[in-house]
C-alpha cells in the first residue's frame, strides 16, 4: 500500500513538473514572437520610408533609374517575406528568406547612397535629409529590436533543449526558433545615409 502511495505521488510529481515545462516553454515562445512583432513594426515603417525616398531621389537622379527601381523591387521583396515571417516567426524558412530579403534591401539603399553622394543638390534637398535622418532613427531601432529578438530567441532555445524540458518540447513539437542574423558581413551595418 505505502508503495503505490509513493508510486502515485511520483506520478503527480512528475505530471505537475512537465505542466510547468510545458507552460514555460509556451511563455518563451510567446516572449520570442512578442520580440519579432517589434521587430516587424520597424522593418514596416523602413519599407514605408523608402517610397518616399525613392520619389524625392527620382526628381535628380534621372539617369538612375535602374537603380531606383531595384531599391523598390527589393523593398517589395522584403515586405512580402516580412508578412511571410510575421505570420510564423518559429517558421525557419520563412525567417531566412525574410532575413535574405532585408539583405538585398539593404544592398540596394547603400548602392541608392552612394549613387546620391554625385548628386550635391539631391544631398541639400530637405526632404531628403529629412527621410534620411528617420531612415537612420529606424535602422537602429531596428539593430535594438533584433538584439532583444535574439535574446528572447536564444533563451528559448536553450530552455527547450536542456535536460528535462527537452522531452516535453519533443513531444509537444516546440521547435528551435531562427535568429534573426545577418549573413553578409557588408550588411552588418546599416546603410550609410549622411548627407552632411
Amino acid at each position: 500500500m505505502i508503495g503505490l502511495i509513493i508510486l502515485l505521488g511520483l506520478i503527480v510529481v512528475l505530471f505537475v513538473a512537465a505542466i510547468g515545462m510545458y507552460n514555460s516553454l509556451v511563455m518563451l515562445r510567446n516572449r520570442f514572437k512578442n520580440a519579432f512583432a517589434q521587430i516587424d513594426v520597424q522593418l514596416k515603417r523602413r519599407h514605408d520610408l523608402i517610397p518616399n525616398l525613392v520619389e524625392t531621389a527620382k526628381g535628380y537622379m534621372k539617369h538612375e533609374s535602374q537603380t531606383l527601381e531595384a531599391v523598390i523591387q527589393a523593398r517589395n521583396q522584403a515586405a512580402v517575406a516580412g508578412k511571410a515571417a510575421a505570420q510564423n516567426p518559429g517558421d525557419s524558412a520563412a525567417m531566412s528568406g525574410m532575413i535574405g530579403a532585408e539583405g538585398a534591401l539593404s544592398g540596394a539603399l547603400g548602392r541608392l547612397f552612394a549613387l546620391s553622394e554625385a548628386y550635391p543638390d539631391l544631398k541639400a534637398n530637405q526632404n531628403m535629409m529629412q527621410l534620411t535622418e528617420e531612415l537612420t532613427s529606424t535602422e537602429n531601432k531596428i539593430s535594438f529590436a533584433r538584439q532583444a529578438y535574439n535574446d528572447a530567441v536564444t533563451f528559448y532555445n536553450t530552455k527547450r533543449e536542456t535536460f528535462p524540458t527537452n522531452i516535453v518540447a519533443n513531444l509537444f513539437n516546440f521547435s528551435a526558433a531562427t535568429l534573426f542574423e545577418v549573413e553578409n558581413a557588408a550588411q552588418r551595418e546599416a546603410p550609410k545615409v549622411s548627407f552632411s
